[in-house]
């Protein structure tokens, strides 16, 4: 009789001993779950022992991965990705980006989450080397190690290119970096613009843990457009709206949530995975992500989707970033508050204009000027915005 099996934690850090823990346990057969070593301790030991319990679902192929997408509160949930799952991810994004003889993916994002996982696995699989680069993100080091390691593949969050932008006013990418994908969070059209202006190689992509990332990105040596959105879904992978959310069919998707029983399971009854992303598909068949199901803000008994008010923002001359929140109101319930990055140009008349021709109903009513968005593990915190921008937040 065989035993349960159970993922074998692995503490995950952006170096070299990560990769070749990750390599020897693909190797070995063994299901890991990557634990990010900045997480607290007493979090760290919380879910070992979870791991410990609980065995992963059975599945049509062996186990290899545990990704968890909570925070650090409540109860821990995995994504249990199988062996299968993994091979057909990494074939997708294969099909898409195509491999090169002299390939290195740079590796910066962390490997505890489906960003830095994937890039690990594929390079495993493709024989083509994920290189470690600086962290905690320096501008300045991170574009030395473009140089000198010769990336041409590498995967970024939108602040992280910002913030290289911001700080390496005339930086250009080296003719070696062939492509970066830009996920995680949506990229702001005045990013992808001066993307464009820099001969950025970048790609905005769709994915999540669910999938060990992309579903869709932008086709190679297309150049950085927001109409482009997220690009049409990989080959193998398929996408399509229902209700508004956008629905995932195809090769290498998840086998279920961890632990067993704890979360609903996210598929339909035709065997779609059912995303928390709303969305769009245009006539070519490109993916317009437009924000989360469940960031949805009630004002007033009205839904508010915060993407839609960024959208308004970043259309503003001079509005380099602009995240939208709730804070709480005794009257509203809620009242629509934005974080504005001002970027060169910016007036603030220009957005006082700006926010009142906006319908009431999605008007912020208040607002704070930032040096950049909060963000968590590199993606906007709105849950976290309130609390951390409330001695900030002014009436425009």
């Amino acid at each position: 009789m065989s035993r349960p099996l159970h993922a074998r934690p692995l503490p995950a850090a952006v170096d070299r001993a990560t990769i070749d823990r990750f390599r020897e346990a693909w190797e070995a057969g063994v299901p890991v779950a990557p634990l990010d070593v900045r997480l607290p301790r007493e979090e760290r030991e919380r879910r070992e022992r979870l791991l410990a319990a609980h065995p992963l679902p059975p599945g049509s192929s062996p186990p290899a991965l545990v990704l968890f997408t909570s925070g650090t509160t409540g109860t821990p949930k995995g994504v249990v990705l199988s062996r299968r799952a993994v091979e057909e991810a990494a074939e997708a994004s294969a099909a898409r980006l195509g491999w090169r003889g002299d390939d290195r993916w740079g590796l910066l994002l962390s490997p505890a989450r489906a960003g830095g996982a994937a890039i690990i696995l594929r390079c495993l699989l493709a024989g083509r080397p994920a290189v470690p680069g600086p962290t905690p993100f320096d501008p300045a080091r991170v574009a030395r190690w473009l140089e000198e390691e010769r990336i041409t593949l590498l995967s970024l969050v939108p602040a992280q290119l910002a913030l290289l932008f911001r700080e390496m006013p005339a930086w250009r990418p080296p003719s070696h970096l062939r492509a970066i994908l830009l996920g995680g969070a949506a990229a702001a059209p005045a990013l992808l613009r001066e993307a464009a202006a820099r001969g950025v190689p970048a790609l905005p992509t769709w994915g999540m843990t669910e999938t060990l990332g992309q579903v869709a990105t932008v086709p190679p040596g297309t150049p950085p457009d927001p109409a482009n959105g997220a690009g049409p879904a990989l080959p193998g992978r398929r996408v399509r709206v229902r209700d508004g959310r956008l629905e995932v069919a195809g090769a290498g998707l998840m086998d279920g949530y961890w632990p067993p029983g704890r979360h609903r399971e996210p598929w339909t009854g035709d065997g779609w995975l059912a995303t928390a992303d709303l969305g769009r598909i245009d006539p070519r068949g490109y993916v317009h992500v437009l924000g989360r199901a469940d960031d949805a803000i009630v004002t007033g008994g009205e839904k508010v989707h915060p993407a839609e008010v960024e959208g308004a923002l970043l259309a503003v001359p001079g509005v380099a970033g602009a995240l939208v929140f709730g804070v709480p109101d005794e009257t509203w319930g809620a009242l629509l508050a934005a974080a504005v990055v001002p970027g060169p140009g910016f007036a603030r008349d220009r957005l006082r204009e700006a926010l009142r021709r906006l319908p009431s109903s999605r008007r912020p009513r208040r607002v704070a000027l930032v040096g950049e968005l909060p963000l968590r593990e590199g993606k906007p915190d709105r849950r976290g915005a309130a609390d951390r921008l409330a001695d900030r937040l002014e009436t425009p």
